[in-house]
């Protein structure tokens, strides 16, 4: 399954867009299948740098590179890094709690 299809790219607005914005709206989630990795989309360069809401070993707003979930993928032989197909567009603010 691709991690980023042609809607996801034509709804996630393009990077810096949202600088002003105090609670934008994260439009995909990728996640971890075997951790407790989270990724939420808020912005998109169009070609691999996404910006948005990291959940890892912190909670914070930064900068994350599609390749660097492909190469996850490939790196593990399976999609160990997937999209969440259920995940609903979801302001910043929500996913903080």
């Amino acid at each position: 399954m691709p991690l980023v299809t042609k809607e996801i790219r034509q709804q996630l607005p393009a990077l810096y867009s949202q600088e002003g914005n105090p609670d934008p709206l994260a439009v995909v989630r990728f996640y971890d299948q075997l951790g407790d990795w989270n990724w939420y989309a808020t912005e998109f360069d169009g070609s691999h740098l996404f910006f948005g809401v990291v959940l890892g070993f912190e909670r914070e707003l930064g900068y994350f590179s599609l390749l660097e979930l492909e190469r996850a993928n490939r790196e593990a032989g399976f999609d160990r890094i997937i999209r969440d197909l259920y995940f609903a567009p979801t302001r910043v603010s929500q996913i903080h709690r």
